[in-house]
């Protein structure tokens, strides 16, 4: 199996993402992790090219051999930290964002089973992709020998705005250690801001006014990633919406929604509102009310208004992103603006709600995907959540 091993990528044949084979107890293998896996995939590539000398270049996060306890085979870690020692596996941070960054510069096929869905907004070559990966897949029956594993092309299909931002939710959370044993978040913990007790620290100073970083769990309690101290509740976390202005099909602009805000959109708004004048031709801008449209943040929801004179459509997308047909947005009062949910302001320029999920919203997304209410509060069972001493 070394001999297979390239010692740089522009050397290989293939990439492989390694934290992903070796992490595939589909594949077979003792333990959730397993070089053995390696060694399945590297045969099925031999068989596949019909070259004993096909060359492979590994890419693993650090996060690998961190787990070393998890190789059934204690020999393992040591043989893999060798080749990381020698280059012949790449070691990194993430492994994803490297296996991509490469893929897209050379056209190097990649054998994995992930379908990258964090990464489409970055690395839009990954939509609609059908030939440059390849997934392992362990056959039995009729094929030779027991535990074979073959390499069939993996579609990467196409993903809407919806399931990227979900997924991208989704993988905050998991680093967090903000998933439970069934994927679910711990929203009880997720809706709340908390509040370092060592006096200096900046990560959750919610005085600050700025962005307070999520908790990361350890052993169910909430705790700061620098000082390793249990935080202390410091009351609702306010949240944030994202829009994306999108010009003629192309992504134009982002803004960013406060919590409690009710910001203006249009032409030429003033005050604090968004112009959108400076992205459109004259003429195409002529199209827009100065004041087009109001966008309210409250509650954990974005809500919109139509104040406009040549009005305004929307089109809703459902649990999985599928979009809807265009629908005239009543005047007068406010409607529901949901993630992944578009409004035409003129033809051609359109406003969708995308981006970071709101505290509030990630357990009505995940409610209707696990298709039953999760249970009131996590704090009496999974998560011990500390409480502010009372003065």
């Amino acid at each position: 199996m070394e001999k297979n091993l390239a010692s740089a990528a522009d050397r290989a044949d293939y990439l492989v993402d390694l934290s992903n084979i070796v992490r595939d107890t589909a594949l077979g293998g003792i333990g959730p992790r397993s070089l053995r896996r390696l060694d399945l995939v590297v045969r099925a590539l031999i068989t596949l090219t019909g070259d004993p000398g096909v060359t492979l270049y590994p890419i693993a996060d650090r996060s690998l051999l961190g787990g070393q306890h998890e190789f059934a085979d204690p020999a393992e870690p040591v043989l893999l930290r060798r080749w990381v020692d020698r280059g012949l596996v790449e070691e990194v941070g993430d492994a994803d964002e490297r296996v991509l960054e490469i893929a897209g510069m050379t056209g190097t096929r990649v054998i994995t089973g992930d379908h990258y869905v964090p990464y489409r907004e970055e690395h839009p070559w990954l939509q609609g992709n059908t030939w440059q990966f390849l997934k392992p897949e362990r056959r039995h029956g009729r094929l030779p020998g027991p535990g074979t594993v073959l390499l069939v092309p993996l579609d990467m299909g196409h993903r809407t705005a919806v399931e990227i931002s979900r997924k991208l939710e989704l993988d905050a959370l998991k680093k967090q250690g903000l998933l439970d044993s069934r994927r679910t978040p711990l929203t009880d913990v997720v809706r709340r801001s908390w509040t370092c007790p060592e006096p200096r620290c900046s990560l959750y100073d919610t005085r600050s006014g700025g962005r307070i970083l999520l908790p990361r769990m350890r052993r169910g309690v909430p705790t700061c990633e620098l000082h390793g101290s249990a935080l202390l509740e410091a009351g609702p976390r306010t949240g944030t919406a994202q829009l994306k202005a999108v010009i003629d099909g192309v992504c134009a602009a982002r803004y960013t929604l406060d919590e409690g805000s009710r910001t203006v959109v249009g032409r030429n708004p003033g005050g604090e509102g968004i112009p959108l004048h400076g992205l459109l031709a004259p003429e195409r801008a002529g199209r827009l009310s100065r004041r087009h449209l109001g966008v309210t943040v409250r509650q954990g929801s974005v809500r919109v208004e139509d104040l406009s004179s040549y009005g305004t459509r929307i089109r809703r997308a459902d649990r999985r992103g599928r979009l809807g047909l265009w629908q005239q947005l009543p005047p007068g009062g406010e409607h529901g603006f949901r993630p992944g949910d578009e409004l035409e302001l003129a033809p051609g320029v359109v406003l969708v709600r995308s981006g970071r999920l709101f505290p509030a919203e990630l357990s009505d997304v995940w409610r209707s995907e696990a298709g039953r209410t999760p249970p009131p509060t996590y704090a009496s069972g999974v998560t011990r959540v500390p409480t502010v001493p009372k003065p």
